[in-house]
């Protein structure tokens, strides 16, 4: 069993995620820390979603999805991505990371790291979320969460 971590500097696990990384503010997305990676790993991927958005809009809302990530990746810098990996299109519609936006009231975001035994996903840059997940399927070694609550007022 793994203990693969992912956590932020800009925020704890289940604390407020800052102003700046919200969509309608700055959009930049938050520094990330990956560590305890498993020993099998060849690529990791990471989501955020919204499952709060479920009342809101009828669905969990997509706000990153980035993959073919190398294991040897233990920061993400704030407003960047690691090298030679592909992103996805959230629900705002564009490739890459859409910021906290709830429509209502303090939603819970998600940030899921899994840890895969294949060095590449055959998904094209673009892909969404459905065929993100489809194609890691079958390679998942370890997954780890990290969230943070953001409401319209932060």
């Amino acid at each position: 069993m793994s203990n693969l971590t992912i956590k932020s500097n800009a925020f704890k696990d289940g604390q407020v995620i800052p102003k700046v990384h919200g969509y309608k503010n700055e959009n930049y997305s938050p520094p990330l820390e990956i560590s305890q990676i498993p020993l099998d790993t060849k690529s990791l991927v990471l989501i955020m979603d919204d499952p709060d958005a479920q009342a809101a809009v009828g669905k969990v809302w997509v706000h990153w999805i980035v993959w073919d990530i190398s294991p040897d990746t233990t920061n993400i810098a704030q407003n960047s991505i690691p090298q030679s990996c592909k992103q996805g299109t959230t629900d705002f519609g564009n490739i890459g990371y859409g910021g906290p936006a709830p429509p209502d009231k303090e939603h819970t975001y998600v940030f899921k790291l899994y840890a895969l035994d294949t060095e590449t996903l055959d998904c094209k840059k673009g892909s969404n979320k459905a065929q993100v997940e489809d194609a890691m399927q079958e390679h998942i070694v370890a997954i780890t969460t990290l969230k943070g609550r953001y409401s319209p007022d932060t």
